[in-house]
């Protein structure tokens, strides 16, 4: 089944690589709360400028682990040291699918009515696969599952 399967969110500003299968982004919020710009979504986020390249403000991702135990039928999805416990993909799915309220930048770091990039997109980390998933990820392309980039403008 899905045993030792890794999602990783990673923000990274090369192209998506040719891939079987599409993981949508549906939508991202980006809003300024308790000192902090928070996120609802996995960022990048950059600011524009017309003699150089974009300046990066902020990168964050984050790394879920999926795991499925035949003998307690439950998926269990952890990053670092956390980890819950679910009954059936679909929860893993809508669990994975819902980012809310994550402290991506300090709000001071940010100039009040400069246009910033974000950026997100989630993608399948095959590095984080168990070793003999590994080999088959790295030569079949039905392994390279990624989102295309979400992309908006924000105004602090």
């Amino acid at each position: 089944m899905l045993a030792g399967l890794a999602l990783a969110a990673l923000a990274a500003s090369a192209p998506s690589p040719a891939r079987a299968d599409v993981v949508p982004v549906k939508s991202a919020e980006l809003r300024i709360a308790e000192g902090d710009a928070v996120l609802s979504a996995e960022f990048e986020l950059a600011r524009s400028r017309w003699y150089w390249t974009a300046e990066k403000i902020a990168d964050w991702s984050i790394t879920y682990r999926v795991s499925y135990n035949a003998l307690t039928r439950q998926y269990r999805v952890g990053s670092g040291p956390l980890g819950q416990q679910f009954e059936s993909l679909e929860e893993v799915q809508r669990f994975l699918g819902r980012v809310s309220s994550r402290p991506v930048v300090r709000a001071e770091t940010l100039t009040r009515g400069t246009k910033y990039e974000a950026a997100i997109r989630l993608k399948l980390d095959v590095n984080q696969l168990p070793k003999p998933f590994q080999v088959s990820a790295l030569a079949s392309r039905e392994w390279q599952l990624a989102s295309d980039w979400y992309r908006w403008t924000f105004v602090p």
